[in-house]
């Protein structure tokens, strides 16, 4: 059994075909599937999702791109979305300095905004980071982002920065890239880092592993992720497929 701890089930790259896609995840073992909605389209197509399927789980919140786009009344909504039981979690929320659509101070007090919300109603918080590291690390430590934790997610940091993040509480998770040849620091995580603080996601439809780079990515494709880091520890994919699944039911807290 696997958990894919990230997907975009709600993108419009799945609206002809989703139900073949999460048929072929289940039949080799992706038995849980946590889908992120990150504006009013995505959560809205992620509730929706999540009332259709029992096995699959929402994490819901404001992606950093867009945060000039949110209002207080989409805060106060998203809210009142979490008294819904499969909703397991804030984000992603988090800071990318990648792209200049939404000025750095209005990510900043949007994800201030977002780790306070987490923390009020006791939910872990998804974070997206590109190209911020310093500034996300150091507002997770200014707003006590450890009293709830939650996920790194796609982490594409140093071992060092893993720690960091460990020590405030947060998994460590790793996609589609730990699979890319020239992906060193991924891969010196997915080493390096102990099984207990790892998880496993696709972002799919997007960062599609190897050998499958440049086609729409799966949530079946979890299990190369998994492989993956499995190659790399020297352990069976059974051991990773049990200890990422436990890591994932706990910080959700979703019942087994």
């Amino acid at each position: 059994m696997l958990v894919d701890t990230h997907v975009h089930l709600n993108a419009e790259q799945y609206e002809e075909d989703v139900e073949e896609v999460i048929e072929r995840a289940r039949e080799v073992g992706v038995e849980k599937m946590v889908v992120v909605g990150f504006d009013t389209e995505t959560i809205e197509r992620a509730m929706e999702l999540v009332e259709r399927y029992d096995f699959l789980y929402a994490v819901i919140g404001w992606h950093p791109v867009d945060a000039i786009d949110c209002t207080e009344e989409d805060l106060n909504w998203i809210e009142s979305l979490t008294k819904h039981p499969k909703v397991v979690g804030i984000g992603e929320t988090g800071l990318d300095y990648h792209w200049d659509k939404s000025p750095k101070d209005v990510q900043i007090e949007l994800f201030r905004k977002q780790i306070r919300l987490a923390k009020k109603l006791d939910l872990p918080i998804i974070i997206h980071n590109r190209d911020a590291t310093a500034d996300v690390v150091r507002i997770l430590e200014e707003e006590e982002a450890h009293t709830v934790g939650g996920i790194m997610h796609c982490f594409s940091g140093s071992v060092e920065i893993a720690r960091q993040c460990i020590d405030m509480n947060f998994m460590i998770s790793l996609g589609g890239p730990v699979t890319f040849k020239n992906a060193k620091m991924p891969k010196k995580v997915a080493t390096e880092i102990e099984l207990e603080h790892l998880l496993v996601e696709t972002d799919a439809p997007y960062l599609t592993p190897h050998p499958h780079r440049g086609k729409r990515n799966e949530p079946f494709y979890v299990t190369l992720v998994a492989e993956e880091i499995a190659k790399l520890k020297e352990i069976t994919y059974e051991e990773v497929a049990e200890q990422t699944t436990a890591n994932a039911l706990k910080l959700f807290r979703i019942a087994d």
